[in-house]
């Protein structure tokens, strides 16, 4: 059989199912099938690969992180943290979108997930900031931008996936610690930006927070950020696996939400396991799907190609990671942040490999890549939840999140091209 062949049907029937509107997963099977078909391979290679895929004690890591940023978003635990980012920097002009842009990066340090940052930092954030007289999509800007920082700062699923998709070889504690500094930086240019922005529309500083109320606020907010540290101090310690601090960050996050604060009865853990459920469902489902689709790839040689093929065209890091850089923000339009990681690392790590990059500085900057790519349209998931939220259209909120998007390509190049940025910390705890 023809290798060329191949690759042109597993290349069209993906991306014609994609066209045609099938879910990501089922065009990731269906375009691998169709190809072993061609291939006269054994289709049993399709089960195996699809059970071997997730056949891995790592993957418990996502459901627990899931269902632990689940049962913190159920409560009032947004609430708490936008409290707390308020006395640290709401007596800044423009206050309120500072406070946004490190209560997402708070909120993120739990959930590790840009759509749960703008589901509930936004949906408190965004009335409260229009309520105060800022403008709705400046509001809406803001809030989506800053919710990115959620797939960057650990402790990210994105991340466990990107490290299943590299072979469980990179190591996810270094991958969480690469996280820190990046999105520190992100943060700082997402404040500095909506700090000009806010003295640029006339926009004056928030109240300040009574005296008497800061100790009771501290104290909830550093609570809520304690399930971070539970993930992220059990595993840089060596105390316990990314799997078992998962396990206690439910344990801790269910104990705070249902029997400290009460936020919630307790009937409501089973709806919350019900939403678990399905997108840990959908997630399993995909990860299989992939592994299939990225066996099929190896066995046509395809990662291989492409690297030839890149390097023929220049030697120069400098240019083909900047080729890499665009090819993922294109790419990351039209198809969501999961999907991509999982067909598109197991391509280009090679390429990046052999250009002696560090795969743990890979990571982060795709991680970065397509994050920014959650905000761009026609998918752009974290943009639409944000204008349906701010309850303005997508034209506008796409308007109003261009200056943070710039930003955040810029804070994208510095990170690909000073590596020190992202490998410092991995590189100082081993």
């Amino acid at each position: 059989m023809d290798p060329t062949i191949a690759i042109i049907i597993l290349t069209i029937t993906f991306v014609g199912l994609i066209v045609l509107r099938f879910p990501i997963s089922l065009a990731l099977a269906g375009s691998s099938l169709l190809t072993l078909l061609y291939l006269k391979v054994p289709l049993a290679t399709v089960g195996q690969t699809m059970i071997q895929g997730m056949n891995s004690y790592s993957l418990l890591t996502i459901p627990f992180f899931i269902l632990a940023g689940q049962i913190m978003s159920e409560g009032q635990m947004a609430l708490r943290l936008i409290n707390l980012a308020q006395v640290l920097v709401g007596g800044i002009r423009g206050g309120l979108a500072m406070v946004n842009c490190v209560a997402c990066m708070f909120f993120g340090n739990i959930s590790g997930s840009a759509i749960a940052d703008v589901s509930s930092i936004g949906s408190v954030m965004i009335p409260m900031m229009k309520k105060k007289g800022y403008d709705t999509d400046y509001a809406v800007g803001v809030t989506v931008s800053a919710a990115i920082q959620g797939v960057v700062v650990p402790p990210s699923h994105n991340l466990v996936l990107y490290s299943l998709a590299a072979g469980g070889g990179i190591s996810i504690a270094s991958l969480f610690l690469a996280g820190i500094v990046p999105g520190l930086i992100l943060c700082v240019s997402l404040m500095i930006t909506s700090y000009i922005i806010a003295i640029k529309r006339g926009y004056t500083k928030s109240e300040a927070v009574p005296v008497r109320e800061i100790p009771k606020i501290v104290r909830d907010g550093l609570l809520s950020l304690l399930t971070a540290v539970i993930i992220l101090g059990g595993i840089f310690t060596g105390w316990f696996t990314a799997t078992e601090s998962g396990a206690l960050a439910c344990l801790y996050a269910f104990i705070l939400t249902f029997l400290v604060y009460r936020d919630i009865p307790v009937s409501r853990m089973w709806i919350i396991l019900q939403r678990t459920f399905r997108t840990v469902a959908m997630v399993l489902f995909l990860i299989a799907a992939s592994a299939t689709f990225s066996w099929v790839l190896a066995f046509l040689k395809v990662p291989g190609m492409l690297t030839d093929w890149m390097l023929g065209i220049t030697d120069s890091p400098i240019v083909i990671l900047l080729i890499i850089n665009v090819l993922l923000l294109l790419l990351g339009a039209p198809m969501d942040m999961a999907p991509l990681i999982l067909i598109m690392t197991p391509i280009l790590l090679p390429v990046v490999t052999a250009l002696g990059m560090d795969p743990v500085h890979f990571g982060i900057i795709m991680m970065l890549n397509l994050g920014i790519g959650l905000l761009t349209p026609p998918v752009g998931t974290v943009l639409f939840v944000g204008s349906a939220i701010g309850n303005i259209s997508i034209s506008e909120g796409t308007k109003a999140m261009m200056p943070f998007f710039y930003v955040m390509c810029v804070v994208l190049m510095i990170l690909t091209y000073i590596p020190g940025l992202v490998m410092w910390l991995p590189n100082l705890m081993k």
